[in-house]
């Protein structure tokens, strides 16, 4: 059996559980990975006991996190045209769209390490660290290295991981990844401790991350050289035809929504250390360590709903409207549940858990524990959004999930961080991410089942693309199932 025989059994046979399963599980070991990573860098400088490398650190997240944004842009905007075109046999069209968002995402890469190079002072006071001159200047050597220096390996390691998803290949996808995440754990301590001297480690940590980065990005390079010998439909040759039949348009659509709540989902954590900062490194050291511990759960809930995203798109567009509804229903269970039971441990191991990367006579594990048990109340709610966002994205509906995306970060919670820090003084802004995450889901469930009304009722008859004759030729329906 060929590789394109395999992946098209695997999409339209296999038990929808079953494919969720292979999709999912290989991009969730590797979103762990990546959490464990990020988590990785505050790991070893909390060895230093200073909470100013801690924080210098942890404030630099949402400037590297969107880095993930341009790379969710063209990748989950890839991955849901070309899962869309290989439901319509439309292999064509898939190398099309890859090669569109591959360029594109390079492009978008160099443009913000280009930025941040050149506003690289009032971009990091920006971030949270105009209260402290120290903090300032860490933080600056920080990003020179991961995002200007880096950046570009770092987006586009992200991007290739999505296309490759996209046509099946999850474990693939997920192995770049780990190769990533594992090569950063283990460059941290070389790199600060061993190689760099004392007082460096900051340094030490970004050139871990970004060399990490570059190494899994040579990894997709070699895989896509290899695959691309195989006939897998993933191409990096730009022709005019990327810029025809509508791909631009379809990528953006279905890739600004997740751009938009990467972006204001790191907008929203700037803002929140911003305004934290006021209090103190105790306080900006508790938040940081909390989030970050915070991302292992959103994290596992984005690699299921990312590993369904190629399965949704195809289904849907092959004209399986039931199947389509209920690979949505399996995810939203399987996604919240596990997102419950985390939510469940965070509150009880609070403790143990942020007194990893924490003394417990530091004044900063206090409000790390405190934190934590804020925000992982959102975890199950925000699982439920994830999931009907991903469906949106997947089969094309960007107003939908660029609503849901707003709505989650952004419209919602920075007002709010400013509303409550008046009345709650730092527990304030923290609580405005929960109440966030649950009037998301209230919405998401109501769009979803408008939605789901109209277009999820019966199977539709399918379109297959005739490459000889250049168009679309009606299946018959009876071969829906």
């Amino acid at each position: 059996m060929s590789k394109s025989e395999d992946k098209q059994k695997l999409f339209e046979e296999s038990p929808v559980f079953s494919a969720l399963m292979r999709l999912a599980v290989p991009t969730v070991i590797g979103q762990i990975i990546l959490v464990i990573y990020n988590m990785a860098d505050t790991f070893f400088i909390s060895k230093t006991d200073s909470n100013v490398k801690i924080t210098a650190v942890t404030v630099c997240m949402p400037a590297f996190m969107f880095l993930t944004a341009i790379s969710n842009l063209f990748g989950i905007g890839g991955s849901s045209v070309i899962s869309r075109a290989l439901g319509k046999m439309n292999n064509d069209r898939a190398r099309h769209a890859s090669a569109f968002s591959f360029w594109c995402c390079l492009a978008t890469a160099l443009l913000y390490s280009l930025m941040v190079f050149l506003l690289a002072d009032p971009f990091v006071d920006f971030l949270g660290s105009s209260y402290n001159p120290e903090v300032h200047e860490l933080s600056k050597q920080y990003i020179m290295i991961t995002i200007v220096l880096g950046g570009l390996f770092t987006s586009m390691s992200v991007l290739m991981s999505h296309l490759v998803r996209s046509v099946g290949m999850s474990v693939h996808a997920s192995a770049g990844v780990i190769l990533g995440g594992v090569l950063n754990i283990v460059l941290d301590p070389v790199f600060m401790f061993v190689i760099l001297p004392r007082g460096y480690e900051v340094q030490g940590a970004a050139i871990a991350t970004a060399l990490s980065n570059a190494i899994s990005f040579l990894y997709f390079l070699i895989l896509l050289i290899l695959q691309g010998r195989k006939g897998i439909p993933i191409s990096m040759r730009l022709t005019r035809e990327s810029f025809r039949w509508e791909i631009p348009q379809k990528v953006l659509n279905a890739g600004l929504p997740a751009c938009v709540m990467t972006f204001a989902e790191n907008l929203s954590y700037a803002i929140l250390d911003n305004l934290l900062s006021a209090f103190g490194t105790a306080i900006q050291a508790g938040i940081g360590v909390a989030k970050k511990t915070n991302m292992l759960s959103h994290s596992i809930v984005r690699g299921i709903t990312q590993g369904a995203l190629p399965l949704l798109g195809y289904n849907y567009s092959a004209g399986k409207r039931l199947k389509t509804r209920n690979i949505v229903l399996t995810v939203g269970f399987v996604s919240t549940a596990v997102a419950g039971l985390l939510t469940l441990l965070m509150f009880i191991f609070a403790r143990p858990v942020v007194g990893i990367f924490l003394n417990a006579d530091d004044p900063a594990m206090r409000y790390g524990m405190l934190f934590l048990r804020i925000l992982c109340i959102g975890a199950p709610f925000s699982a439920l959004a994830y999931t009907f966002i991903s469906f949106f994205q997947a089969v094309g509906h960007g107003g939908e999930s660029f609503l849901l995306a707003l709505l989650r970060k952004g419209i919602l919670d920075i007002p709010l961080m400013f509303i409550l820090i008046r009345f709650m003084s730092f527990y304030g802004p923290v609580s405005a991410t929960p109440i966030a995450d649950i009037s998301c889901s209230a919405v998401s469930v109501i769009l979803f089942y408008t939605f789901a009304s109209k277009h999820l009722k019966k199977n539709k008859s399918r379109k297959i693309y005739n490459s000889a004759k250049g168009c679309y030729e009606v299946e018959a329906t009876d071969g829906i199932h």
